[in-house]
């Protein structure tokens, strides 16, 4: 692994670099590499002067990874190998892209459903593509996966509120917070979140991370179809986001009292519970894995959990 890929998760996420040391070797230099490739990708855009150019460029590297030519960027390297080696869908990669394009207007959401397609494209896809690195037991996990990603990406939207709007984004259902159309709501980010509005937000903080709770309940219990370590991984990595949530709720759900977090330590106590969970749950066995057959998109499965 170059060492500029594996630099990237180190820098920009303590806790997915921590749930990753969990993996078995073979399967955490590719997580690496699909990270780097979604953080270069997300940056590309998010810190462009140019979004909708830096976008074009994306898809054309997209192109040339999947023709087999992808340069000497050592990220776009490492992510073609990860593309040849795990026969990795082509839909999954685009639909990223897709979603860092409704970041570009941004584009608003009115109800849950179409909140729900955003976080499958900038976040349910990752955990697809995670099942191809690591292979699965049963396609009928595939689904849990996506889900699983979904929820850290309610989990994010529901503790970034403040600093997205600063950006000139909202991300929660508009409708629940009062708003009547995207006029009204983009009148409002023009200006400081008002005392009426940062009344309204935890009782919808409360609602997007009750269904975030929803897609975690649903995510884990796909976690058997993973080898041992891998699982671990994944469970440790869900338990840690799920602690962001729960660390909202102890400031009343007000996401703009503080940016909620978890401590080393708490991250910590989530992995040794993690450890516990994979212990207890009948999955110490190591399960017999495979590339995924079967393509996931998005669809009424992924907005209505199952547990």
């Amino acid at each position: 692994m170059n060492d500029s890929v594996a630099a990237v998760i180190h820098l920009h996420s303590k806790s997915f670099s921590l749930a990753s040391r969990l993996l078995p070797a073979g399967a955490r230099h590719e997580v690496v590499a699909l990270y780097a490739w979604c953080r270069r990708a997300d940056d590309a855009v998010d810190l462009s002067d140019d979004p909708p150019a830096s976008l074009a460029r994306l898809e054309s590297e997209l192109d040339a990874v999947y023709s087999g030519q992808p340069g000497d960027d050592p990220i776009l390297r490492a992510f073609a190998r990860l593309v040849e080696r795990r026969t990795l869908p082509r839909h999954y990669p685009r639909e990223l892209l897709a979603g860092m394009a409704m970041d570009l207007q941004p584009d608003l959401y009115p109800d849950d459903a179409t909140l729900a397609l955003y976080c499958y494209r900038v976040a349910g896809v990752v955990g697809l593509m995670m099942c191809h690195v690591m292979g699965l037991a049963d396609d009928d996990a595939l689904p849990r996966a996506a889900q699983l990603g979904m929820a850290m990406q309610l989990t994010n939207i529901c503790r970034d509120v403040g600093e997205d709007w600063a950006r000139g984004r909202l991300y929660l259902p508009y409708q629940s917070l009062g708003f009547g159309d995207e006029v009204q709501v983009r009148a409002a980010l023009t200006r400081p979140i008002e005392a009426d509005l940062r009344a309204r937000l935890p009782q919808q903080v409360r609602a997007a991370l009750a269904q975030a709770d929803a897609y975690y309940r649903a995510g884990m219990a796909g976690i058997p179809a993973l080898d041992w370590r891998c699982g671990l991984a994944v469970r440790s990595a869900a338990r840690i986001y799920r602690g962001i949530g729960a660390a909202l709720a102890r400031q009343d759900y007000q996401p703009l009292a503080g940016r909620a977090y978890l401590s080393g330590r708490g991250k910590a106590w989530q992995v040794l519970v993690a450890l516990l969970g994979q212990l207890s749950g009948g999955a110490a066995r190591q399960a017999v894995t495979r590339p995924p057959g079967r393509l996931v998109e998005f669809g009424a499965q992924l907005c209505r959990p199952a547990g």
